[in-house]
């Protein structure tokens, strides 16, 4: 109880922190909207690693792959309200964005983050099309740059995100995402 109790923290903090910002009085419902989706997403993608990897106490590998799948749809939807709620209040800024001609850099990581994630989709989609180890190593491939994207994203926004559970969350983001890719290539290299 107590791990799922601190996932729990952990992931309602950021989110807590991000409703109490001064900044949410000036921005229109639409645009909050979309700022909590980017929000959830980020705080959901702590859990993908540690759910891919079975490191959650109570479930087994493959309740918690089969609850990994359902995240990975729901980080694709939040993704999807984030770039379309932001479309909405402001096209121009979304086309600049997705043609990696905005002049704020951490657009561009979230782009290249949306479309790593969005590809990670399109391949569980295959998975029993591919060679087990091609998809494997693909998928977390992708799961890397998502990581990676997303965390620079977020830590250069400065916005409704409370700076230190912002940090917090990003940082244990990382460290669930290493852990579960160095556990897995331990686990493959010691089947060989």
């Amino acid at each position: 109880m107590l791990v799922w109790a601190v996932l729990a923290i952990t992931i309602c903090v950021p989110i807590a922190a991000a409703a109490a910002s001064p900044l949410l009085a000036w921005r229109q419902p639409v645009y909050i909207i979309a700022g909590f989706a980017g929000i959830a997403a980020m705080a959901l993608l702590l859990l993908q690693p540690l759910l891919a990897a079975g490191l959650l106490p109570g479930l087994t590998l493959q309740r918690a792959r089969r609850i990994h799948r359902w995240i990975g749809g729901a980080l694709v939807a939040l993704v999807v309200l984030h770039v379309g709620g932001l479309w909405i209040t402001s096209p121009p800024d979304v086309v600049d964005a997705l043609l990696f001609t905005s002049p704020t850099p951490f657009s561009a990581w979230g782009v290249i983050a949306m479309w790593a994630l969005f590809g990670a989709a399109v391949l569980a989609g295959l998975r029993h099309r591919l060679r087990p180890r091609l998809w494997r190593r693909v998928h977390t491939a992708l799961a890397l740059v998502i990581v990676a994207g997303s965390i620079v994203h977020a830590l250069l926004i400065d916005g409704t995100m409370e700076t230190v559970s912002k940090v917090a969350l990003c940082a244990l983001v990382l460290v669930a995402t290493l852990k579960a890719v160095a556990g897995a290539r331990a686990w493959t290299i010691k089947r060989r």
